[in-house]
């Protein structure tokens, strides 16, 4: 292991990583610290190890994503290290990329493992050491005359560094590592949390009828999420996908984050528009015509075409209308309650499935402890935090990644300057 380092990094993920590279590259003797057997395992997990690593959005689309106080924080990182420079980065370590819907970029190899090893052999290019299996127990910040930070590892042996990074991610897939060690050390260090809850995660339903659906998806459908009183929380238009637990696809997972915070006994108000490009007037309309054609066509034929055969039983049933009822025996009342159903279908939902089947964990350390011109705690000099034990998760896309990287990256270049200025 190397002699005093000047900057210790804990945790080997994409911040911790980009955090450490940038580091070194400034001068700095970095030590990248991580509790598992390898680096990168949540990279090597993601998009179904295909790794989504960025969104083909620009600095300011991306960071909009994230919520106003998550925009006005990112705002820096996101054009300090843009997703354009991110894809540029790989690309000069041997790693293209290539887009796909919803403005995710994957590498065009479709191999996660190839966007791990080139960051890893980036930094360990640049001199960084990485310890594997090196749980970190505690921190200590500087005290009386000690002016470096101080570690204590699982293996009883104590650390010290000028600098410390934390980038040990937060309790999303806690079989790649990340159990929310860090959040105690925050709170150890009188830093302000906000209540971590699991993000980008499925949605649970004991619904019958929705467990029934399983394997039936929507591709363009539009979420709408609301509160008790009615007034509208999020929406979101992008595809769903029924399963035998519940809800999941990227427009329900997005919403996720907000139904965690919602609490474990809530009553969670979730309708999906299921033509989100056809208005009431025209449904209306639509009917109507149908109900003049010869034969007594059924209503039902309406959706034929436009939805999944076996979404028709429960949109009936949620209306309160036999499957074979024929167009022409719609009273207004009974036509509108229809219409209604189909651009508002109820989804009962009791919750997520929590954290082992999460993608990111929103929640995390306040983002006014930090300086996002540098990540460095406020008052906690010589402390710097990035990726996601921060209060930061935005939706599906690669931008959780990205913003780790980002974030990762003015961490370490401002413990790497900081060190090469003394």
């Amino acid at each position: 292991m190397m002699d005093a380092p000047d900057v210790i990094v804990v945790g080997a993920g994409p911040a911790g990583l980009m955090a450490a590279l940038q580091a070194a590259r400034r001068g700095s003797r970095v030590l990248v610290l991580e509790k598992t057997p390898r680096a990168g395992t949540k990279i090597l997990a993601s998009g179904g190890t295909r790794c989504n690593l960025t969104t083909t959005l620009g600095p300011r689309a991306a960071a909009r994503l994230f919520g106003a106080r998550g925009e006005r924080f990112l705002r820096g990182p996101f054009q300090a290290f843009s997703p354009q420079a991110l894809r540029d980065t790989f690309e000069e370590w041997g790693v293209p990329t290539r887009t796909a819907p919803m403005e995710k970029v994957f590498p065009v190899s479709g191999r996660a493992r190839d966007v791990r090893d080139a960051l890893l052999a980036a930094t360990l290019a640049q001199g960084v050491e990485v310890l594997y299996d090196q749980g970190v127990l505690d921190i200590a910040a500087p005290s009386g005359d000690a002016a470096a930070w101080t570690l204590r590892t699982r293996g009883d042996q104590v650390l010290k560094a000028q600098r410390i990074i934390l980038a040990l991610g937060g309790k999303s897939y806690p079989r790649t590592g990340t159990t929310g060690d860090g959040y105690a050390w925050l709170k150890a260090l009188d830093l302000p949390l906000v209540e971590p809850r699991p993000s980008l995660v499925p949605l649970r339903s004991s619904a019958q009828w929705v467990q029934a659906l399983a394997g039936v998806s929507l591709q363009d459908c539009e979420l709408f999420l609301r509160d008790d009183h009615g007034d509208l929380l999020a929406r979101r238009r992008r595809p769903l996908l029924f399963t035998h637990l519940g809800i999941s696809g990227p427009g329900p997972m997005d919403l996720s984050g907000r139904i965690a915070a919602m609490g474990e006994n809530a009553k969670v108000r979730l309708r999906v528009d299921l033509l989100p490009d056809t208005t009431r007037e025209v449904l209306r309309r639509e009917l109507i015509s149908l109900a003049t054609q010869a034969g007594r066509p059924r209503a039902a034929r309406l959706l034929r075409g436009r939805l999944p055969k076996r979404l028709l039983e429960p949109i009936f049933a949620a209306s309160d209308l036999p499957l074979d009822l024929p167009a022409a025996s719609l009273s207004r009342a009974r036509r509108h309650g229809l219409i209604e159903t189909l651009k508002g279908l109820p989804l009962p939902v009791q919750g997520t499935l929590g954290y082992d089947q999460a993608e990111v964990t929103a929640g995390g350390l306040d983002l006014s402890a930090l300086d996002p011109r540098d990540m460095q705690v406020r008052a906690r000099r010589g402390l710097y935090v990035c990726g996601e034990i921060l209060d930061l998760d935005g939706p599906i896309g690669g931008l959780n990644f990205q913003a780790a990287f980002s974030t990762g990256y003015m961490a370490g270049l401002a413990a790497g300057n900081s060190i090469a200025g003394k």
